[in-house]
């Protein structure tokens, strides 16, 4: 009995020494949620009702010089997914049908765009309004399902304007990856500047993203505003006016589209502003702005006329006799001749060594001087000085003219053009494995020297502008959402390196190639207007030669350059020209518009009677 009231007694105090430490383990526990973990499970508890949603501010508007929309933007609905809220299975296949995505497209796009589990992350954009009001009507059958109105870019196609606009995209985890300053900002599903303007200005254009909270409750539904947070609002991105013309600019696109490729760069000399810019054949950049089919994306990929090579920034080609005023004007410099000096005669071609170097016009041209070699591109005439200048001394004039270097645009991705010297020709050839024949393509712009029709272009602004060169620029005025107005001054570049005697003559050689009896590109002579220009026909090894033509008007005070190339086309008299004719001839129209605008008196009616 004895023993039994001790086994008794034993397994009371056991059983009191369990409670006790149960009593003891739970109060700790109590402790350390109230007290230890009390700021950190309120924050999860509250972000557990949070949602919070990025407000994406308004991209900024581009404009042309007079103040009409280049690109704008256009309402469109985002559709994404809150992985913390979503509770279902469900939640995937069903929107899956509603968004036309598969199951593991949605799953794919939100790991890689989630930022936090209680932010939207990003599954598909531009998502029809008819599949928004059924998320909106059935919202507890998408648990953890958001979207959003947002603004996507809309470009205006008919201007063939993608050379300079560039589009926008998608972030890339290339994009996320980049630790300059520049790039900071960006989050997962953010929309960025991909080429052109639109990645040269995006830190301008892209405004500052803002945040708001949202109350839901424990089934997704949303009750309404978080006002216990402060929401950061979002600030819209500042407008850019640019320098170019649209009357300019679809003139240049028109000019062009009866060819297969090419492009066209009009320039204002006194300033470098970029009037128009086209490269053919192009793409809408719409397309970007919205998600691009599988199949679409090959087929402009696989386009064998390369719609998506930028002609104008890096379309690389031998420039052809447009280069010529440089083999004069390095020949002058130097003092091998001077604006009376004549050569051998063009017969037609020159021997060099156990080769016959043709000219172009195979009858020949006789006995010429410098400016008459420049009115009808003598090819004989340039051989000759070309071999007295060399492969290097042309190359400084070359260099110094502009070539084999990026011109400093405002947009990205520049191609430098090729600019070849000794050192490229024994790096090439090998030492002592290559001779001084080279120098006579060098001379007529043909053999290894390339350039883009942009760097053809500050050229001869430099020669329309008295050897003064401005950087190329396309943005005029910056204006900022708080009212401010930035004007983007013109900037000088760079010198031409010859003397006002070099440049006189050089100017009277563009001048005849239009007005001369025997200029290359006599047929666009104008009753009403005075032009000057240079043609070129640069051999192509795939096909038929490219087209060059570089023109300035008027001439009397230039006004604008424009420097056009037909791919494949033929002589440059015959396919370029042309194209730059109906340019300038936009331009000069609209000028005489305004001035006659300008010189209508009004007429005084307050004494007419009635």
């Amino acid at each position: 009995m004895d023993r039994f009231k001790l086994t008794l007694s034993g397994r009371a105090l056991w059983a009191t020494a369990m409670v006790a430490l149960l009593f003891i383990f739970l109060f700790g526990g109590l402790v350390k949620l109230q007290l230890v973990n009390h700021a950190e499970l309120a924050k999860r508890s509250e972000n557990n009702r949070l949602r919070v949603v990025p407000i994406i501010p308004r991209r900024g508007i581009v404009y042309d010089r007079d103040g009409r929309v280049i690109i704008d933007n256009r309402p469109s609905y985002t559709v994404s997914i809150v992985p913390a809220e979503m509770v279902s299975d469900r939640t995937v296949p069903h929107l899956a049908g509603l968004i036309e995505l598969d199951s593991a497209q949605i799953l794919k796009r939100m790991l890689r765009n989630q930022v936090s589990r209680q932010q939207p992350a990003p599954v598909k954009k531009d998502v029809p309004f008819d599949a928004i009001a059924v998320l909106e009507e059935q919202s507890l059958a998408f648990p953890g399902v958001s979207y959003q109105m947002e603004r996507v870019r809309m470009y205006v196609d008919s201007l063939g304007a993608e050379a300079f606009t560039g589009y926008v995209g998608e972030v890339s985890p290339e994009d996320l990856s980049e630790s300059d300053g520049e790039r900071q900002g960006y989050q997962p599903g953010s929309m960025i500047g991909k080429k052109g303007l639109e990645k040269q200005y995006d830190q301008l254009l892209r405004g500052r993203e803002g945040t708001e909270y949202v109350e839901i409750a424990a089934s997704g539904q949303i009750l309404g505003p978080y006002t216990e947070r402060e929401a950061l609002e979002a600030i819209p991105g500042s407008d850019i006016t640019l320098s170019i013309d649209i009357d300019v600019q679809e003139a240049a696109v028109h000019a062009l589209d009866s060819f297969c490729c090419g492009a066209v760069v009009a320039m204002d000399p006194r300033t470098g502003e970029v009037l128009a810019a086209t490269s053919y054949p192009g793409f809408d950049a719409n397309i970007f702005s919205s998600v691009i089919p599988e199949s679409l994306w090959t087929e402009i990929r696989t386009d064998s006329t390369h719609p998506l090579l930028n002609r104008v920034l890096n379309g690389l080609y031998p420039p052809g006799s447009t280069t010529k005023l440089i083999t004069v004007g390095a020949a002058l410099e130097e003092g091998l001749i001077n604006e009376h000096t004549t050569l051998k005669p063009c017969y037609g071609g020159m021997q060099f060594g156990n080769r016959f170097f043709r000219c172009w016009e195979h009858s020949g041209h006789g006995t010429l001087n410098c400016i008459h070699a420049l009115e009808q591109s003598c090819d004989v005439f340039m051989y000759q000085i070309g071999l007295s200048l060399g492969i290097d001394l042309l190359h400084d004039y070359f260099a110094k003219c502009g070539f084999g270097r990026p011109t400093g645009i405002d947009l990205p991705g520049e191609s430098d053009g090729l600019n070849p010297d000794t050192k490229y020709y024994d790096e090439r050839y090998g030492k002592n494995k290559w001779t001084r024949a080279l120098v006579l393509n060098n001379a007529i712009g043909q053999g290894e020297i390339l350039s883009t029709p942009l760097q053809l272009a500050q050229f001869y602004c430099g020669i329309a502008n008295d050897g003064l060169v401005y950087r190329p620029h396309l943005v005029k005025k910056i204006s900022r959402p708080n009212g401010e107005e930035i004007n983007v001054p013109p900037v000088v570049s760079f010198r031409l390196p010859f003397s006002k005697q070099t440049l006189d003559i050089l100017y009277e050689g563009i001048r005849l190639v239009v007005e001369g009896e025997r200029g290359t590109a006599r047929a666009q002579r104008r009753k009403d207007y005075t032009v000057g220009g240079k043609t070129g026909t640069a051999q192509n090894p795939h096909g038929e030669n490219h087209a060059w033509f570089c023109g300035v008007a008027p001439l009397e005070h230039p006004e604008i350059v424009v420097c056009a190339i037909v791919e494949n086309s033929g002589d440059g008299s015959k396919y370029a020209a042309p194209v730059v004719g109906k340019v300038i001839k936009a331009y000069m129209d609209k000028r005489t518009a305004r001035a006659d605008m300008a010189n209508l008196t009004p007429v005084d009616t307050s004494h007419a009677e009635l």
